[in-house]
């Protein structure tokens, strides 16, 4: 995409604006003055980045996906499923993550806080007494080949269960120094790592037991210092909690001051797998998109107090924790899922990692066929459209209508409009003085997994090549955003000074 040049007349921009503003009056809709929207923030260029879990690169028990087995929305239902090691030589895994680059690839979760680096080339044939699973140098290499080949540094975390402890439980760097040392001669970069994944869980995590916020504080101190020793360049994110509650504001306070960057994961609710009681009824309530804000909220407070001034990832996230509902694969979960990333580009969240890349029913994409679901062609417009520099759109939110406003990727001076409709029933009517090119999602049921891109289903075309993803020509003026779509409009003459 590029720039169409700006607009060079101010007499004739000033005579667009009025007369949209007038049709703007006669018919209540609302007005976008794109030209005068200003900067609210600035977010990192591998923003929306994505997960693949450590037991999807050792292989073993995971959730298990709702269509493998038909299984009921039970919380007595097995939740589980035996899985091999994902082959991340894949050539379709391959070329559907290049296209969300540039971004970060996190592998971690909670298996990796008991998985043992098998540093040798004959590694043992069951996991060492303290640890649960086995990675090999076979398994990380194929880390560190698809992290380079789709440009996506990683980002993990650190064994921690009793097989990387001392005669007093103190945790050692053993480990993490053998992983550290074969990464580097494997000619692999670790950008980034939290000390251990969801310290504020510690008995399913593998930590010994009655480990709260001191030892957790000892623990990490030795981690820093370890790190900025062996691997200075690796950013220290932490401390990675999922809740928040006293436990996650204990943890978080007991190393605040010696992160890097402060990291949290967020999922507003269980699957059914976890006894959740979600219905797909509520995937596009306002109340539910604004979980994020709330859990958002408890960080911020949290890091003003006690590290201001620090940069916040979101180090997972997904529509439901335990591997999502069955509706996360379907067009119903991308309202959250772009809502998500507009609200927290717009509060200065630098990163946001999606769980999974591919695996269970959160994954971008089928964890059989590798094809793409609603959200991955969601998160691949965002990739190609919304540019770094997040803008205020200036336009008051309304029940069941959602604006985010950015620098447009790739055009100077131009502007990026994202538009949810996640009001059911009701048209929405926006003004735009200039002419645009409008992207618009939809879904022939929202519980579906098939997604419309301007009224044409998106998919792979024979060759298995991503289509061409083509905006419709508008002309300036009113633009009608139907109930329940996603709209993206870019905007190339814009004329914005901040967009230059």
């Amino acid at each position: 995409m590029r720039s169409h040049g700006a607009i060079r007349s101010p007499r004739r921009l000033d005579r667009v604006i009025a007369s949209v503003a007038a049709a703007f009056v006669a018919t209540n809709a609302l007005a976008a003055d794109i030209a005068n929207m200003p900067r609210v923030a600035t977010i990192d260029p591998r923003f929306q980045s994505y997960n693949i879990e450590m037991v999807e690169v050792t292989g073993g028990r995971f959730w298990k996906p709702y269509a493998a087995t038909g299984m009921q929305v039970d919380a007595t239902t097995e939740r589980f499923a035996e899985r091999p090691a994902i082959d991340l030589g894949d050539k379709r895994l391959r070329m559907l993550a290049a296209a969300l680059s540039p971004a970060y690839l996190r592998v971690s979760g909670t298996w990796a806080n008991s998985t043992f680096f098998a540093d040798s080339d004959t590694p043992p044939s069951t996991p060492p007494s303290g640890f649960e699973g086995i990675l090999t140098r076979r398994q990380w290499r194929g880390v560190i080949d698809f992290s380079r080949a789709v440009d996506a540094p990683i980002v993990t975390s650190f064994a921690i269960s009793a097989g990387t402890r001392d005669a007093d439980g103190r945790w050692t760097p053993d480990q993490a120094r053998h992983l550290l040392a074969f990464t580097r001669s494997a000619g692999g970069h670790i950008a980034a790592a939290e000390f251990m994944n969801e310290p504020d869980l510690p008995s399913i995590g593998g930590a010994p037991d009655g480990y709260d916020a001191a030892a957790y504080g000892r623990d990490f101190a030795t981690f820093r210092a370890f790190i900025k020793q062996a691997a200075p360049d690796i950013t220290i994110l932490g401390p990675g909690v999922i809740g928040t509650g006293t436990d996650a504001a204990a943890l978080f306070a007991a190393t605040a001051r010696d992160v890097d960057a402060i990291s949290y994961h967020h999922y507003g609710a269980l699957s059914a797998r976890c006894a959740g009681d979600r219905t797909p009824e509520s995937a596009l309530s306002d109340e539910w998109l604004a979980r994020t804000d709330r859990a958002l909220a408890f960080h911020q407070s949290l890091r003003d107090r006690l590290a201001p001034g620090k940069p916040i990832w979101l180090t997972e996230t997904a529509e439901t924790a335990c591997g999502g509902n069955r509706w996360a694969a379907s067009f119903a979960d991308t309202f959250r899922y772009l809502d998500q990333l507009g609200r927290l580009a717009k509060a200065g969240i630098q990163v946001v990692m999606h769980n999974t890349l591919a695996a269970s029913d959160y994954g971008l994409l089928d964890e059989r066929t590798h094809l793409p679901r609603p959200n991955y062609w969601s998160a691949l417009l965002w990739r190609r459209l919304m540019g770094t520099t997040v803008l205020d759109a200036a336009i008051t939110p309304e029940p069941g209508l959602h604006i985010y406003a950015h620098c447009a990727r790739d055009i100077p001076g131009g502007v990026a409009l994202l538009v949810i409709n996640n009001d059911r029933e009701t048209s929405r009517r926006l003004a735009l003085p200039a002419a645009s090119h409008r992207y618009t999602l939809s879904g022939d049921k929202l519980t579906g997994s098939a997604v419309r891109l301007n009224g044409t289903t998106l998919a792979l075309d024979v060759a298995g090549r991503l289509p061409s993803l083509t905006g419709e020509a508008l002309a300036a003026g009113m633009i009608t955003i139907a109930p329940a779509t996603i709209s993206f409009l870019t905007v190339a003459e814009a004329g914005n000074a901040t967009c230059r």
